[in-house]
């Protein structure tokens, strides 16, 4: 028997260890069965090498749970340790590791989340959940010794020689008292679908092998069909019924290595946060799904795999986040999704015209975030119109303007945020012979500020914001054939039959076609109040109720009519019923007011 003591200055180390290691203590298991994977992989290597001799045969790893022990052990059939190689690796290395890492985290909080991989602990995860641990190991070396390593959590240790008879290693965990909901099955089969669903090397844990040990990233592209991308994405997300759309495989070898596959869901239009999400691997063992600030925000959106062994395994998101490897694969990533649009794109149009509902929002969003994906996208990216016609950002403004252009040369967009309550603006707009894009998810109040920063001598205006020949002015106001004095007259009818806090009556020289009244709503009021709806401030934070202009069309006949009227109750009545019908119309009309207006419509039938 042989005992020893960690040469270590800080007695405490091990609390220390338990309470700055990992912020999730089942995160132990991991790093024990990787462990195992790394070991069962080297004997691999060093046998399709020539130095392990024979045939190295049965090469499963097994996580054992013995309730009546109160043991979990992990069992690999790798090359196994020497006693020398467990003084070396394990209390040695290790533990001066250890030492440097005490010191960096003894006076931080539990939030520092450390970075173990860099100290070389992760054996030593498994006292945050053990009161002894226990090494039983035979190297694969000829003549080796088979080594019984124990420590209880102190600094001191025993080893000894060992009963072992084959290879390997058993890593035995005696499990602590208040970590005892590790002893159930359940639990621990959780874990390892968690953490080890696609290691390289088979998991037994029970009857069942937990592990797919060829996912379809590792594999050529060659090799798989749309049937195999389709089986791995519901292999990821049991829980997902609807097929992606399409994906990206990944494969790149220099100037780092990255595998992985992205899926592009539907998308939703009320731009929920996806429950599912990227899942980011070193080496086929999982790292973590809160993939926020490591790629971009817009890839977030997507689903599927990223493994790269160049992401280091032990490590805190933050750490992630100042990751010069992460930052390249993160660009490269980017890169890679816009030229695969590009591509879907520029081979079938059609087809990529079907499928721009679902995956508007990804690339509008992408767009908005980063200028290198927007240099792109602009090949790619759509734009919508009443009709139900696509267009490129470019076709557009081609198409555009020449009829849309206003006397201080500005090429006016005109869009609708919904077609149904928006509809008789669009037919005015479309009768003037003009073009109404569709722009009606939340992302697009960002958009439209956006395009236009990106859009020379061009605006975007909601087709309901003001007249049309206001919205794109072509030639001077209209004459008005109403007198100066008889619109100063005109103007208190119209004022004392709306709130005067809401509605802002305007009087204005329209065709004698044109409805009498219309209700408007000033762009910079509607991009307020649609940044407020996706909480940005916007109406909410400047204390802004919200705020429409009444129009009344001096040139309508009715409006004559009311104004010749000598009787101030016809003037009223006829004033409020063509106010309640542009209201309607807007879907502004409610309650009581819609109950007195159609008392007064049946009377005025009557």
């Amino acid at each position: 028997m042989q005992t020893g003591k960690i040469n270590v200055q800080t007695e405490n180390i091990f609390p220390i260890i338990k309470k700055f290691l990992y912020s999730d203590h089942e995160i132990f298991l991991r790093e024990l069965v990787s462990n195992a994977v790394d070991a069962t992989q080297k004997l691999k290597t060093l046998s399709a090498m020539g130095e392990a001799k024979g045939d190295i045969g049965d090469i499963q790893i097994e996580v054992v749970v013995d309730k009546k022990e109160k043991t979990l052990t992990i069992k690999d059939k790798g090359i196994g340790l020497t006693a020398e190689e467990v003084e070396k690796y394990i209390t040695q290395i290790a533990f001066s590791g250890a030492e440097e890492f005490v010191q960096k985290y003894k006076d931080k909080t539990p939030e520092a989340n450390a970075i173990i991989g860099h100290f070389g602990l992760g054996f030593y995860s498994a006292f945050m959940v053990a009161s002894k641990v226990e090494i039983v190991s035979l190297s694969f070396k000829d003549g080796s010794k088979a080594v019984h390593w124990e420590c209880d959590g102190s600094p001191d240790y025993k080893m000894k020689v060992g009963k072992r008879k084959e290879r390997g290693t058993d890593i035995i965990l005696h499990i602590a008292e208040d970590s005892e909901e590790f002893l159930e099955d359940a639990r621990i089969e959780t874990m390892l679908k968690k953490y080890c669903k696609f290691l390289p090397v088979e998991i037994k844990f029970g009857e069942k092998v937990i592990n797919n040990t060829k996912p379809a990233w590792v594999r050529k592209p060659a090799d798989l069909n749309d049937e195999d991308y389709k089986n791995f994405y519901k292999e990821l997300y049991p829980n997902v019924f609807e097929d992606p759309l399409f994906h990206i495989h990944l494969n790149v070898d220099y100037p780092f290595n990255l595998t992985g596959i992205l899926y592009f869901p539907k998308l939703k239009k009320t731009f929920e946060a996806p429950k599912d999400k990227i899942q980011l691997y070193s080496n086929q063992v999982f790292v973590t799904d809160a993939v926020e600030n490591i790629v971009p925000d817009f890839l977030t959106l997507l689903k599927g795999v990223i493994d790269s062994p160049d992401i280091p395994l032990n490590v805190s998101r933050s750490y992630l986040q100042s990751d010069a490897n992460v930052k390249k694969i993160s660009a490269h990533v980017t890169k890679k999704v816009a030229d695969k649009l590009e591509e879907l794109f520029k081979k079938d149009r059609k087809d990529f015209e079907a499928k721009w509902e679902d995956i508007k929002m990804f690339i509008e969003y992408g767009m908005l975030s980063e200028d290198k994906f927007y240099e792109k996208a602009q090949k790619f990216a759509l734009l919508k119109n009443t009709d139900g016609n696509m267009f490129t950002l470019e076709e557009y403004a081609s198409k555009v303007k020449p009829s849309q252009t206003d006397k201080d040369k500005r090429v006016v967009y005109l869009y609708t945020s919904n077609i149904s309550d928006q509809h008789s603006y669009i037919e005015t707009a479309k009768e003037k012979g003009y073009d109404v894009l569709v722009l009606d998810t939340p992302i697009d109040s960002h958009f439209i500020n956006f395009m236009e920063q990106k859009l020379e001598s061009t605006s975007l205006v909601r087709v309901d914001a003001d007249t049309i020949d206001r919205l794109i002015k072509k030639d001077e106001d209209m004459p008005s054939k109403l007198t100066e004095e008889q619109q100063n007259a005109l103007k208190p009818i119209f004022e004392e039959n709306v709130a005067k806090e809401k509605y802002t009556v305007v009087l204005e020289n329209l065709s004698e076609t044109d409805s009498p009244v219309l209700i408007t709503q000033p762009e910079f009021i509607r991009r307020m109040k649609d940044m407020s709806a996706m909480g940005g401030g916007g109406m909410a934070f400047m204390g802004m109720s919200e705020m429409y202009n009444l129009v009344v069309n001096a040139n309508h006949p009715l409006i004559t009519k009311i104004l010749s009227d000598k009787n101030t109750d016809n003037q009223k009545r006829l004033a409020k019923q063509a106010i309640d019908l542009a209201l309607l119309s807007q879907g502004l009309l409610k309650g009581e007011e819609l109950t007195k207006f159609v008392k007064r419509s049946v009377e005025m039938i009557g």
